[in-house]
């Protein structure tokens, strides 16, 4: 998850253990520290730090790189390409979903207002991506 808001950040790992999902669950808090994450760089270095993402979620307001820059080298980049991206975003502009589709996201989710709401779509989001999906393998 890539999100600068410690606040939703903590909220989507309690709705994750609210649902007892078994997911690991790792937080970047800008685009720049995803790719520090992504490229095993600075406090990702070494084994087993960084784990590749079976799924991102990706906030657009971010500080230094935003949801908008990260988007759009995640989806230039041939080794992250296939990583399947969920925009999970407080905005419900028009403007900022037609940008994520046209950059490539798999999805755009506007974060729910309450806690219980949120539950739910993070018990939707891993039972599809998760579980359901069919990821391409990894080299």
């Amino acid at each position: 998850m890539v999100d600068d808001d410690a606040d939703d950040r903590m909220l989507v790992r309690d709705a994750l253990s609210d649902i007892q999902a078994p997911h690991d669950l790792r937080f970047a808090r800008d685009g720049e520290e995803l790719f520090e994450y992504l490229e095993r760089r600075g406090p990702f270095a070494g084994r087993g730090a960084a784990p590749r993402p079976d799924l991102i979620l990706l906030d657009l307001q971010m500080p230094r790189k935003n949801g908008r820059e990260s988007l759009k080298q995640l989806k230039s980049e041939p080794a992250w390409r296939c990583i399947p991206v969920v925009v999970l975003t407080t905005s419900t502009a028009a403007e900022d979903i037609h940008y994520a589709y046209e950059a490539g996201v798999n999805s755009f989710v506007t974060k729910p207002t309450t806690f219980r709401s949120l539950v739910e779509t993070v018990r939707i989001l891993t039972a599809y991506w998760l579980e359901l999906v069919q990821p391409p393998g990894y080299d």
